[in-house]
């Protein structure tokens, strides 16, 4: 601070003919030296505060200092009421970046914020989660701890201990409880001494393997590298401010100590100011810590430009007409912007520097602090560490410091305590995934068309599966239902032509050609089962085949009726016998019976229509396509479906001992009971199988349902007209209801 304002006392650019005047003292406590800082504000030997700044002029229009933020804490006050700047070089605590209540307040170091930031830097950069914070117990310390923890509220970070600690703090009491909670980083935010007495102890104890983050109060001390037993303690990294060398400062120091002790400090103005030299060499004070160097030079140097600005000083002359208040410097020093040391000087709207960089720093094994890493902030923020200059206490990578390790792949965090930090690994189960970006304590579900397996970290789509018409099945199923109507039409053509034979007249005569293009109909429902299901195709599943089964099924019970009433009712009723010829009861029936089924059908469909669904809860990882039928719609036409097929098999079974050319009963009766095991089949099937061929199944169903009646009940006939001719004549089937007659009189 000397040798500052010795040169720009002896400069002829800066305050060209103005000198400046000082009073320096040693700011060591708040009771000693608060007379001083009284005295300094003092007119005449008095203090009154309640006049107006202006009425009476202190003799000091700036103030360097002082070092400590508690210090500056208690005389700033004093200041700020009559505006007087004071420009510190050490006090870093955040509280004095407000403006207020700290208007006349500036700083040339940065403040803890600035610090705090590069130190959560270095965590991020090692991914250290699990750390403890030491602190000094003072405004500095306890301000750099509510800033820490403020910046990693919203971070992986946890404070898993901290202490504040004093002269009186058990050091053995605090390593007992980090290390009972397995805590490998160490952030000591305390000035120089408070360090000295915790890294001291912690090598009287043995308390070794740690990483030590150092505050620029302590990364730069000369002593702690260099005492005994330092390595056990493990790896120290800090920040500090940039350390800029100020050009003839040590020559100006060893030229100061070589002037003799004064007993009045007006004599000699290189009088050493009743300090007492004997306490320290020159070469100790050469060799403290530097980085407060440039901080002072350039308090005292902004305080220069604004005192030159001030009094208009231009053309190597200052203004001696302008009397000068300490808030026309301070109102000048806010708008400092000039040039030291290579460096521009400026100070943002909260007084902090807006200049400079922290350097981040490594105690190697030679004992001193060596720059590995950068990190500056001021207009882009760029942190950087070169790795390779660590040696650490390991011997090889980096140490880590985390509650619990890392989660495997696709295993999400489970609370295991109060810290985030400590937590359980569970795995995500089918249908979930976990994205550690995001969310890292929740399994997300996947969504209805995505699927993943246990533990994974993405949902994949799932597979959509119907049966195209390409299936190998698909195709054979077609084929046959192509093949049906081929034969219907066949056994309708051999019918046509033997249309008044016997065999066709037994068989049922033209309703033969009724049923048979039933059937036909009928098998137009198979091929809806193929291709993407959709609203028309689930309707045609089903309508075509309902409907006009019903009318095959009703035909048959009208045949089997009529076989029974032929030669059971005929005789005991005849009445009722010549209303049924007269009135061509068997189409009656019929008509009735599809337009019953047709009416069901209308309102089922009208009320709920069947809809294509997406099956999800089958498969994992597939949708199967397909067409979601309401029960309650349904139900109706099956039903009478149902009914119609069971009284047809009632009355059928009724004719089962009739003449053999007559037995159309028994091959009913047959047909119906394949055709009943053939959907008790498919029932079973559809209960235990899950999977896209349920449609398959479901359409050779029908088709079996089908060839039931074609195969069983008309190809007999076929064979008969085609190869036993002999039995298609009156009289043979004569012969065979004489026979019966006789038989039955017998």
């Amino acid at each position: 601070m000397r040798f500052a304002v010795d040169e720009i006392n002896n400069s002829s650019n800066l305050l060209p003919n103005v000198s400046l005047g000082y009073e320096i003292f040693d700011h060591c406590s708040s009771t000693q030296s608060f007379p001083d800082v009284v005295k300094l504000l003092s007119v005449n030997n008095l203090v009154q505060p309640w006049d107006e700044p202006h009425n009476n002029l202190s003799r000091i229009l700036g103030v360097v200092g002082p070092y400590r933020s508690t210090q500056v804490l208690s005389v700033a006050p004093l200041f700020m009421k009559g505006l007087i700047p004071m420009v510190s070089y050490a006090a870093s605590s955040s509280v004095f970046s407000d403006k207020g209540n700290f208007p006349s307040f500036l700083r040339t170091v940065h403040s803890n914020k600035i610090a705090i930031e590069g130190i959560v830097n270095i965590l991020k950069h090692f991914n250290w989660r699990w750390v403890a914070f030491l602190n000094s117990d003072d405004d500095y310390g306890n301000d750099g701890l509510a800033l820490f923890m403020k910046k990693i509220k919203d971070t992986e970070i946890c404070l898993a201990y901290s202490k504040g600690l004093n002269q009186y703090t058990d050091h053995s009491q605090t390593f007992k409880q980090i290390e009972a909670q397995k805590i490998n980083t160490i952030i000591v935010f305390a000035p120089d001494w408070t360090a000295e007495a915790l890294i001291e102890s912690a090598i009287q104890l043995n308390f070794t393997n740690k990483v030590w983050i150092a505050d620029e109060e302590w990364s730069l001390n000369k002593n702690l590298p260099k005492i005994k037993g330092i390595r056990n303690i493990g790896t120290v990294i800090g920040i500090s401010e940039q350390a800029v060398k100020v050009p003839g400062v040590n020559d100006f120091i060893y030229s100061s100590r070589r002037h003799t002790y004064c007993e009045n400090a007006s004599q000699n103005i290189h009088c050493n100011q009743f300090f007492n030299r004997s306490s320290l060499s020159t070469e100790d004070v050469v060799a403290a810590d530097p980085s407060f160097n440039f901080p002072v030079y350039t308090a005292v140097y902004a305080i220069a430009h604004a005192l030159h600005n001030a009094l208009q000083c231009g053309s190597g002359r200052c203004n001696d007409n302008i009397t000068v208040f300490p808030h026309m410097v301070l109102a000048e020093l806010k708008k400092s912007n000039f040039t030291l040391l290579n460096e521009s000087i400026r100070f943002d709207e909260n007084g902090d520097p807006n200049y400079g960089s922290y350097s981040v720093v490594f105690w190697n094994h030679s004992g001193d602090a060596e720059e590995i890493g950068l990190y500056t902030f001021h207009g882009s923020i760029h942190f950087f560490i070169n790795n390779s200059k660590i040696h650490w206490y390991t011997n090889g990578e980096a140490p880590t410091s985390v509650c619990s390790s890392e989660c495997p792949v696709g295993f999400a965090k489970k609370y295991a305590g109060s810290h985030k930090c400590c937590f359980n690994c569970k795995i995500c189960p089918n249908g979930s995934y976990v994205n550690i970006t995001e969310e890292a304590y929740r399994c997300i579900d996947c969504k209805d068309t995505e699927w993943s397996a246990a533990g994974s970290t993405s949902c994949n789509l799932r597979s959509v599966e119907y049966i195209p018409f390409t299936d190998t099945g698909a195709i054979l199923i077609m084929v046959g239902a192509w093949a049906l109507v081929g034969f219907t039409l066949a056994v309708s053509v051999l019918f046509a032509i033997n249309y008044n034979t016997p065999v066709v007249r037994s068989a049922g005569g033209p309703m033969c050609f009724l049923i048979l293009v039933c059937l036909s109909l009928c098998s137009i429902s198979v091929f809806f089962y193929f291709g993407e299901p959709t609203t028309s195709f689930c309707i045609l599943r089903f309508l075509p085949f309902i409907l006009f089964y019903t009318v095959c099924l009703a035909c048959f019970v009208v045949r089997s009726f009529q076989i029974v009433c032929i030669f059971k009712i005929a005789a005991k009723f005849p009445k009722l016998h010549s209303w049924w010829i007269k009135n061509h009861g068997q189409w009656l029936v019929i008509t009735v019976a599809f337009g019953i089924q047709a009416l069901l059908l209308l309102i089922g469909y009208t009320c709920s229509p069947p809809e294509t669904n997406k099956d999800t809860d089958l498969y994992p990882d597939k949708i199967i396509l397909g067409c979601d039928l309401d029960l309650k719609a349904t139900a109706g036409p099956v039903l009478f479906l149902l009914s119609l097929c069971f009284l047809c098999f009632f009355l059928s079974y009724m004719g089962k001992d009739l003449p053999k050319n007559y037995n159309e009963a028994k091959a009913i009766t047959f047909c119906l009971l394949l055709l009943i095991l053939t959907w008790i089949a498919f029932a079973t099937e559809y209960v235990l199988y899950y999977g896209k061929y349920i449609p398959i199944l479901n359409a050779l169903a029908i088709l079996s349902s089908l060839y039931s009646f074609l195969v069983w009940y008309f190809i007999p006939k076929c064979y008969i007209m085609i190869f036993q001719s002999h039995r298609n004549t009156h009289e043979y089937f004569q012969g065979l209801i004489q026979n019966y007659t006789k038989t039955i009189s017998q």
